[in-house]
């Protein structure tokens, strides 16, 4: 299909992204090699504009937060912040202080906030045990976040992720999805830490024998089609698809999390309206498979992306990390 102009998920209109990456070598034994990622839906206030969204758990072997409430009612009020395993609690509470600096009433003439975390495991080049990611540093990638081009690879939360026995991290691709006189932009974002060399349907290193935690993958589907939250589970399960054509079985113990939204349509935190009127795209319209297959080839792209841009790695214990080469 046709790809966005930045072939990045910022193709879709209004969403930023941003990073801030961690790394410094404390003595023979530690190196801090980690990272915050943010995605935000649109330009807007998340809270005060919500947007539906859902998610897909692939293999639940994950620490995500925020997304019972995303199951529940089908709607997203915050940045997807992305991190390492142990800092989901210091990334939670930075995203909570931002949030509640810009939204005075949260928590007090209003309602609570459910912010949506996904993580993946970088301990095998990252002293995860020192939790060096702080709130701070989500306040900080919230800050800097912005539409258009960003870094991909080695980067945020990306910067100590292993992907098929090589460096991964962060990838994004897009896709144009057109029909007739329709056309909207698929976007996906992928957080890789997962897979042998292998199973890699065009790895060109050799098998891997890296001793580290089966991995995880956090796969974040934007669109600005208007596609309500049960079809968004629709989409994000085709994402599947795109991860499984690129060679991985899902591990026992990966975490396999895919996190769908669609900012077509933005529902007001505030309205004295009793009914919210949306023009929803039809399930049996031909713009739907478009969107699927939109999907599946962002998905696939996003894990080779993330592989592509990823440079060789230091990490701690000495532990080095190479660059793919397809």
């Amino acid at each position: 299909m046709k790809k966005g102009l930045l072939n990045l998920i910022t193709d879709v209109p209004g969403v930023q992204v941003g990073h801030v990456t961690l790394e410094e070598k404390l003595n023979e034994q530690d190196t801090i090699c980690t990272g915050v990622t943010a995605i935000l839906p649109h330009s807007d206030d998340p809270f005060q504009y919500k947007v539906p969204a859902e998610s897909f758990v692939l293999n639940g072997f994950g620490k995500t937060v925020g997304l019972i409430q995303l199951e529940e009612l089908g709607l997203m009020e915050s940045p997807i912040m992305l991190t390492n395993t142990f800092s989901v609690g210091a990334v939670l509470e930075g995203t909570l202080s931002y949030m509640l600096e810009k939204n005075p009433e949260i928590g007090d003439s209003t309602s609570s906030l459910n912010i949506v975390v996904g993580e993946c495991n970088d301990s095998y080049l990252n002293s995860m045990r020192l939790m060096a990611v702080r709130p701070e540093h989500a306040i900080a990638v919230l800050e800097s976040a912005a539409i258009g081009e960003f870094e991909q690879g080695a980067v945020g939360a990306g910067k100590g992720m292993i992907c098929y026995g090589v460096k991964g991290g962060i990838g994004s691709s897009s896709r144009i999805a057109e029909h007739e006189d329709l056309a909207y932009t698929t976007g996906v974002l992928t957080l890789t830490n997962f897979g042998r060399a292998n199973e890699c349907k065009i790895a060109s290193w050799e098998q891997d024998t890296l001793e580290k935690p089966d991995g995880s993958v956090i796969i974040v589907v934007a669109t600005d089609a208007p596609v309500d939250a049960r079809q968004l589970k629709r989409l994000a399960k085709r994402a599947a698809i795109g991860l499984g054509r690129t060679g991985t079985h899902i591990h026992n113990g990966s975490g396999d999390i895919i996190i769908a939204f669609s900012n077509a349509n933005k529902v007001p935190h505030i309205s004295k309206e009793a009914f919210v009127h949306q023009q929803v795209l039809r399930d049996d319209h031909p713009m739907m498979n478009e969107l699927f297959q939109a999907v599946i080839e962002s998905t696939e792209e996003a894990v080779y992306q993330s592989i592509l841009h990823a440079e060789t790695t230091t990490g701690r214990l000495g532990r080095v990390i190479e660059k793919g080469i397809f």
